[in-house]
């Protein structure tokens, strides 16, 4: 199912769970996103509420790991030889 363009409003209840609360998420809460099971999810907290959001993946954004990226890297092929020095007047005091 894809997401329609304009923001659907639910209505839903906090309940008790455990020690805790919960907010159920189900129908179209759990079918639009296409939330599952084991689903990552990043939570905004504000004093207004909370918003959910699926975990950006970085491994499908990045196509090679930071370990095949540093592997055949030195200080020569860095350039660490050429990297800026900071002044002392950049310094807090």
């Amino acid at each position: 199912m894809s997401s329609p363009s304009v923001p659907i409003n639910i209505q839903a209840k906090i309940q008790k769970w455990g020690n805790g609360l919960a907010l159920r998420i189900s129908g179209v809460m759990r079918k639009i996103p296409s939330f599952q099971e084991d689903t990552e999810v990043d939570v905004e907290v504000t004093e207004m509420g909370l918003s959910v959001t699926k975990t950006q993946d970085i491994k499908q954004k990045l196509p090679f790991s930071e370990q095949q990226l540093l592997r055949n890297m030195t200080p020569e092929s860095a350039h660490a030889d050429i990297l800026a020095k900071p002044l002392s007047s950049e310094f807090d005091k």
